[in-house]
């Protein structure tokens, strides 16, 4: 069964342009859901739900990560269902 995740990314003014979010789900096996968004050309806030299995949203978590992007898990509840 498939596991749903919801996270916030924080971009710097460096990230906001690059393809971030499709490359996710191109390189795992996750839906990638933008619940929310405020891009500026300084800074990008984006409110994502990860869903697939465990393992692939990790992996997509920690690509993130490394490409430089602040990413914080969101508690259930917070942004609708």
């Amino acid at each position: 069964m498939d596991a749903k995740k919801r996270y916030y990314l924080t971009y710097s003014k460096e990230l906001v342009k690059e393809p971030l979010i499709y490359q996710v789900g191109r390189l795992f096996k996750v839906e990638t859901n933008i619940r929310q968004a405020s891009v500026s050309e300084d800074l990008g806030l984006v409110a994502l739900e990860l869903v697939g299995p465990e393992q692939e949203i990790d992996k997509a978590v920690e690509y993130f990560k490394e490409h430089g992007v602040k990413v914080e898990p969101i508690e259930l509840g917070v942004i609708g269902e």
